[in-house]
């Protein structure tokens, strides 16, 4: 039994649900995300809370259930206080600047890579070197990050590449001489 799928859903001061079938819309200072509910869970409002309940007993179900009243939460936090990411370039020569709805990375290739930054992802760069990702829906700030990491993963011998501010590289021995 899905322990995530029990919990209600707290909507915080200044954010509205409304429910219209099996569509959630929630709008907050932010601004305003929607979710369509799998058909077999059922999703009521108690005065400032959600609350999903399955409506049928089965393995698909049982494994939307707890995905579901993640996505509801996320949509609440996104609304309310929004997602970030943060990213760092390391290496010589490596940096980023954004010109209008294009994020333009120098990452050690012989051109720099354009990006466009979609609707609703705002990315601000510090000192060259530094991007920083945030908007509202979580499933987009970090599939954009994740597509920037990917110009250049970090590599193990000599640590160079775009990493997220908390990542971990593990570095390697290189060649040694005997």
């Amino acid at each position: 039994m899905s322990r995530i799928g029990k919990q209600p859903v707290v909507l915080p001061e200044g954010v509205s649900a409304t429910i219209n079938g099996q569509s959630v819309e929630v709008k907050g200072p932010k601004g305003t995300l929607s979710y369509d509910v799998h058909e077999s869970i059922a999703i009521k409002q108690d005065g400032n809370t959600l609350v999903l309940e399955k409506k049928e007993e089965s393995n698909l179900v049982q494994a939307l259930f707890g995905t579901s009243r993640a996505r509801v939460q996320n949509l609440v936090t996104g609304v309310s206080e929004g997602y970030k990411k943060d990213l760092q370039m390391v290496g010589v020569g490596y940096r980023s600047q954004v010109q209008g709805k294009t994020l333009i990375v120098s990452a050690g290739y012989s051109n720099p890579r354009e990006v466009a930054i979609p609707e609703g992802i705002e990315v601000t760069v510090e000192k060259n070197t530094n991007l920083s990702v945030s908007g509202i829906d979580k499933q987009k700030v970090g599939q954009f990050a994740a597509n920037i990491r990917a110009i250049r993963k970090p590599e193990p011998y000599l640590g160079k590449g775009i990493r997220y501010v908390d990542e971990y590289v593990r570095r390697k021995e290189g060649k040694t001489a005997k």
